[in-house]
């Protein structure tokens, strides 16, 4: 049974969604706060649920031999160490639609409070004061409302806005044509958003390309009298160059729900007339709070129990609905990628994955990161679908994903293509009805061969004789064949054998057989295929 610790606050419901999905959950609420606590428990366990108060450091990641899942119950996930996590190949899910809406009308409710000075008239008002004249007011409808970031809360903000009858002004590099049409905004480019917008809003995540996006640079170009809100992330303005435009009315008022620093206790912000700030009230509502505690204990139970990948920052996510059919073909990729790395000795340079025929309509990131697995493994045993994608890329090694709809005598099947500086070296396969992989190409010679966990493959030249040697040497020192695949490129051309055997074929052998006069090359295979 799988055992996950909760080690921030997290709701008696989503507690029990663990237990009832068969999962055994320790629940320590304040372990997030005491990191030496923390550091001497984690080892025992195979997921991590926390909100925002744990830092899931590299050192902790590390101390995590068992870890499998890092569950964010919310969106942000600054406090986890996504690359330290990534290369120990462990899943980091967070719950991106669960405070959505409550974030979104957060927003909305700052610019409702910056238009109509409500909270500073609140504080006057129950002072005792009078101060109708002093609290002018502006009106939101028909004004420039300009969107950074339309995504899952830009998104909502943006509908929230059309229906006020304000214009709204989107930049978001991923926005498609279509998506803006839907939403009724205008997509535009930063420049432009800047330079037209009565109030600006921020619902993009905090990334180096992101940081710091509104400086001293991003105000000079914006309306004289421009108001900002930023529920978001704090790093995305530079505070400094926000505090000196609010002193000289070049932004006439700011709604802040997020700082650079958190808890912010002291802020050059605070004090401001012309600014409302919140404590990161963004999710901070009762449905809010519950709906993402329990998404992230399903996430995470799904994942521990029947593989499916949810919300998950550094793996294509897998649903429980497609993880049945995806699953053989994870495996098919896998052992492809297993093939080519345990023959090839050079550095690779380049990765070419065809997915041709039903395999080009599935999920195919996931197939891409299985492969990408399978083909380091022989080098780094302890990599898998998480960390592999992350292990090419520091080796740098070009992938290319090629996608065909081709019908043929197969429903669907793979192709891989690995380059080094020497060679080029191409297998295919496919999984039949029964689910299991199938080789069925290899150096563009066509065969059939069933995929076991023992194999030995040789190459020689197509010439009588072939089959009984190979099978005479097996003979000879106790090494049953369950399987037999020939195939060649042409009558007396290049030739291939791959044989399915009940146990590994023996390295004293192997020497041997290579050195026969009718053997170019023979590699002993081993495949993890579930086996006993």
């Amino acid at each position: 049974m799988p055992r996950v610790l909760v080690s921030d606050k997290l709701s008696p419901t989503a507690v029990q969604i663990f237990k009832d999905r068969g999962v055994e959950v320790d629940y320590l609420p304040d372990l997030g706060k005491d990191k030496e606590a923390l550091l001497a428990r984690i080892a025992d366990y195979d997921g991590l649920a926390i909100r925002s108060a744990t830092k899931v450091t590299e050192k902790l990641i590390n101390a995590a031999r068992k870890l499998r899942v890092i569950g964010r119950a919310g969106i942000g996930v600054d406090n986890v160490d996504i690359p330290a996590a990534s290369r120990r190949g462990i899943i980091v899910m967070n719950t991106p639609f669960g405070n959505s809406i409550t974030t979104a009308e957060h927003a909305i409710a700052l610019l409702f409070s910056l238009a109509r000075q409500i909270p500073q008239a609140n504080a006057s008002t129950h002072a005792g004061k009078w101060e109708k004249n002093r609290f002018m007011g502006v009106e939101i409808t028909g004004k420039t409302l300009g969107i950074i970031g339309c995504g899952n809360i830009g998104s909502i903000v943006a509908t929230r806005a059309v229906g006020l009858k304000m214009h709204v002004l989107a930049y978001d590099p991923f926005l498609s044509d279509s998506r803006a049409q839907e939403l009724g905004v205008e997509k535009v480019d930063l420049d432009d958003l800047f330079a037209r917008s009565d109030f600006i809003t921020l619902h993009t995540p905090l990334t180096d390309k992101t940081r710091g996006i509104i400086d001293a640079e991003a105000i000079a170009k914006m309306k004289d009298g421009v108001r900002i809100i930023n529920c978001a992330r704090g790093g995305l303005i530079v505070e400094a160059d926000l505090v000196a435009a609010l002193k000289s009315g070049k932004v006439a008022g700011a709604g802040v729900d997020v700082f650079e620093v958190e808890p912010a206790t002291e802020n050059p912000l605070f004090g401001m007339d012309n600014v409302v700030v919140t404590p990161h009230l963004g999710a901070s509502t009762q449905e809010a709070q519950e709906n993402v505690a329990l998404q992230i204990a399903e996430q995470m139970s799904d994942y521990l129990i029947k593989g499916a990948v949810s919300n998950a920052i550094n793996m294509p996510s897998i649903t429980a609905e497609e993880a049945p059919r995806l699953k053989p073909f994870v495996k098919l990729a896998e052992v492809l990628g297993a093939f080519v790395g345990q023959v090839t000795d050079d550095p690779i340079k380049e990765v070419e994955i065809l997915f041709d025929g039903a395999t080009a309509t599935m999920n195919t990131r996931a197939l891409i990161s299985a492969a990408l697995a399978g083909l380091i493994r022989p080098q780094v045993a302890d990599v898998n679908m998480v960390s592999a994608p992350i292990m090419a890329k520091e080796r740098g090694i070009i992938v290319a994903e090629v996608k065909r709809d081709k019908s043929g005598v197969f429903d669907g099947y793979i192709k891989l293509t690995v380059k080094t500086e020497k060679k080029t070296r191409a297998i295919a396969g496919t999984c039949f009805s029964d689910g299991k992989p199938r080789f069925i190409q290899i150096k563009g010679i066509n065969l059939d061969a069933e995929v076991g966990r023992h194999m030995l493959y040789t190459t020689n030249a197509d010439m009588p004789g072939i089959i009984g040697l190979l099978g005479t040497v097996c003979g000879e020192n106790g090494v049953n064949i369950a399987n037999f695949a020939l195939g060649r490129n042409r009558p007396g051309g290049d030739a291939i054998a791959l044989l399915y055997l009940d146990a590994p074929f023996p390295e004293d052998v192997l020497a041997k057989l290579r050195a026969h006069k009718s053997i170019d090359s023979a590699k002993r295979l081993q495949f993890d295929v579930g086996e006993a």
